[in-house]
């Protein structure tokens, strides 16, 4: 059965807040699944009422106040929904569903990863020991994987060269290092997943899809890091037809730090 189906994946850095965006990017963009994270939301004060006007009839949600949390918003049925714990911490970093495709489903991830503070130093820091250890979890429970499915998320790391704006000044700094760029390549390795957003965009080009607040003109300096993956099974790679970065939403009203990452799946 042919299908065309189209997701997106965004760290909205708090979904109430940000709700504006949201609607304006959805009526624009128009995705049938939708996965946001760091929705910093309790489940409770989840702003289910303007997605379900747009249509997303079937909703997801792993939340907790004030920070982390994970949001799936699609169109078709969410099954098999599945969320999971990671370094016995409590944190809200993950959610998985099977979305129907084509005369089949694929299991879909949704991941935020610690970020994993300032010093990356895992004897005197904790926040970097705990990122590692998250990895580890991942690569665990993830590797193997047999069933067509799709990792996406804020990955927190930007694991090569022409994914940060200067690999020698961010070779010392988190979301760069040495360490954890080989820990993230073993994890997609293990799975084993294709990183699809650099089968569109050359090794040898820059991809960001986050630019930190702290600069005062983030475009014009553009010193951003590819920190938002799309990961598939091989037996989806043949239905992937596009990834899109949609760099503007960086510059809407009160946006957040990461643009949104757009794939488009077709079946015959």
């Amino acid at each position: 059965m042919s299908d065309r189906l189209s997701f997106a994946t965004w760290n909205i850095n708090s979904v109430r807040l940000r709700m504006p965006i949201v609607e304006q990017f959805i009526e624009t963009y128009q995705p049938d699944v939708l996965c946001l994270q760091e929705t910093k939301c309790p489940d409770a004060n989840f702003p289910f009422a303007p997605l379900r006007k747009l249509g997303f009839e079937h909703i997801e949600i792993n939340g907790q106040k004030g920070y982390h949390g994970v949001a799936t918003a699609s169109r078709r049925p969410l099954s098999n929904v599945e969320k999971r714990g990671f370094c016995d911490m409590g944190d809200s970093r993950h959610l998985a569903a099977d979305v129907s495709f084509g005369d089949g489903y694929f299991r879909l991830h949704n991941f935020y990863v610690p970020a994993g503070g300032d010093e990356p130093d895992p004897v005197i820091n904790d926040k970097f020991a705990h990122k590692l250890k998250f990895l580890d979890e991942m690569q665990a429970w993830l590797g193997g994987t047999e069933a067509p499915s799709i990792v996406v998320g804020d990955l927190n790391i930007a694991p090569y060269e022409e994914d940060v704006w200067s690999h020698k000044k961010l070779l010392k700094v988190v979301s760069h290092t040495p360490l954890e760029c080989e820990r993230f390549e073993q994890v997609r390795e293990s799975g084993p997943f294709v990183d699809m957003m650099r089968r569109f965009v050359p090794m040898d080009e820059k991809l960001y899809t986050w630019w930190s607040y702290r600069a005062k003109d983030w475009s014009a300096a553009d010193k951003g890091r590819r920190l938002d993956h799309v990961w598939v099974t091989p037996q989806m790679e043949p239905s992937v037809r596009e990834i899109r970065v949609i760099r503007d939403a960086r510059g809407w009203e009160r946006p957040s730090d990461h643009a949104p990452v757009i794939t488009v799946l077709e079946c015959e």
